[in-house]
C-alpha cells in the first residue's frame, strides 16, 4: 500500500531532496504550499494549498495522510509557530505519524541560552511529546556542506581549521543528502522511535588539518581559536547588539560552534544502519569535491 507524506517546506533546499527521496521509495508525496507562494514544488509532488493560519484549510490538508514531514526553516513564527499549526491539524485529521524539522545536532541537552536556533526546536520538541501523535525527529550534527566555505571551520587560504578547547573534540557532520534519504525511510517506518540519531562522520579539529593536508598537498594546522567560554561570551554579546531577526546572524553561527566544541550536541546514538548498510559521504569526499 502506498503511503502518502504531507510534506511542509517541500520547495526549500532540504524539502526538495527529502522529496526527491520519498518518490523513489515510492511514497505518494503531497507538497504543502502557502497560498500565495510563487514557489515551485518538486517534480513528481502534487500540490496542495493551505495558509498556517487557516486552520480548518490546514486540517484538509491533512487529511487522509500517513505521515506529515516538516522540513521548514525559520524562527520563532515558523518553526514553533507555524509548525504548531501543523501539528495541530495532523493531530485533528487523525494523521497517526509526525517527523518535526529537527535536522540538527542534539539540542535536547544544551544549556538555556547557547544556541536561539536549536532551542526553539526543544521547545517545539515539548509541544510534540504533549500531543497524542507519534512522533520521530532525526537529529545529524552539522551539515558536511557547510565545511566547503559557509562555515569558517576550514580556512582553505590560510591553511588552518580553527577549534575552540580541544582539537580533538569529536564534531558530528552528515551531507544533507544522506540526512534526506534518511528521513524518507524514517517517514516510512511505522515503527520508526521518537529520537533517531544518524553522523555520517565523526571527526575533530585535528584530523580535518590531516585531510586537508592530504588533499591538497599544502600543510593545514589545527589552529585554537581560544575556549570554549569565551566563544559563548562572544555570541552574547554578538546577540545583545546584533540582528535579533535574522536566521543565520554571525553570533548564531558562534553559538553552533558553542555546541560543536562544548560537546553539548555531540550526538550519543548511531541509527546509520537502522535502514540497511548504505554508504555514507565523509567529510574527505566534501572536501574534495570543492
Amino acid at each position: 500500500m502506498t503511503t502518502t507524506i504531507l510534506l511542509a517546506g517541500a520547495s526549500g533546499d532540504l524539502g526538495q531532496r527529502v522529496a526527491r527521496e520519498l518518490l523513489a521509495r515510492g511514497a505518494e508525496v503531497r507538497a504543502l504550499t502557502r497560498t500565495d507562494s510563487t514557489s515551485t514544488p518538486p517534480p513528481g509532488t502534487t500540490v496542495v494549498r493551505a495558509d498556517y493560519a487557516h486552520a480548518a484549510a490546514l486540517q484538509e490538508a491533512c487529511t487522509g495522510v500517513d505521515v506529515v514531514v516538516s522540513t521548514l526553516a525559520g524562527l520563532r513564527d515558523v518553526v514553533v509557530d507555524a509548525q504548531t499549526q501543523l501539528l495541530d491539524a495532523a493531530v485533528a485529521a487523525g494523521v497517526p505519524r509526525f517527523v518535526p524539522s529537527d535536522y540538527a545536532a542534539d539540542f535536547r541537552r544544551l544549556p538555556a541560552g547557547t544556541n536561539r536556533n536549536l532551542e526553539l526546536r526543544r521547545e517545539f520538541a515539548a509541544r510534540v511529546d504533549a500531543a497524542p501523535v507519534r512522533a520521530t525527529s532525526v537529529l545529524n550534527g552539522a551539515f558536511a556542506d557547510m565545511l566547503t566555505g559557509q562555515a569558517p571551520l576550514v580556512l582553505f587560504d590560510r591553511g588552518r581549521v580553527l577549534f575552540w578547547g580541544s582539537a580533538d573534540q569529536p564534531l558530528d557532520f552528515t551531507t544533507k543528502d544522506d540526512v534526506a534519504a534518511f528521513t524518507a525511510d524514517a517517514a516510512l517506518d511505522d515503527d520508526a522511535p521518537r529520537w533517531l540519531q544518524v553522523a555520517g562522520e565523526t571527526v575533530t579539529a585535528r584530523s580535518l588539518a590531516e585531510t586537508m593536508t592530504g588533499l591538497t598537498g599544502r600543510t593545514f594546522r589545527p589552529t585554537f581559536a581560544g575556549p570554549v567560554p569565551l566563544l559563548r561570551l562572544m555570541a552574547r554579546v554578538g546577540r545583545t547588539f546584533g540582528d535579533e531577526d535574522a536566521l543565520y546572524p554571525a553570533w548564531q553561527g558562534m553559538q553552533y560552534f558553542d555546541s560543536m566544541f562544548s560537546g553539548d550536541g555531540t550526538l550519543l546514538g548511531d541509527d546509520r544502519d537502522r535502514y540497511g548498510r548504505r554508504p555514507w559521504t565523509g567529510v574527505r569526499e566534501v572536501l574534495a569535491a570543492r
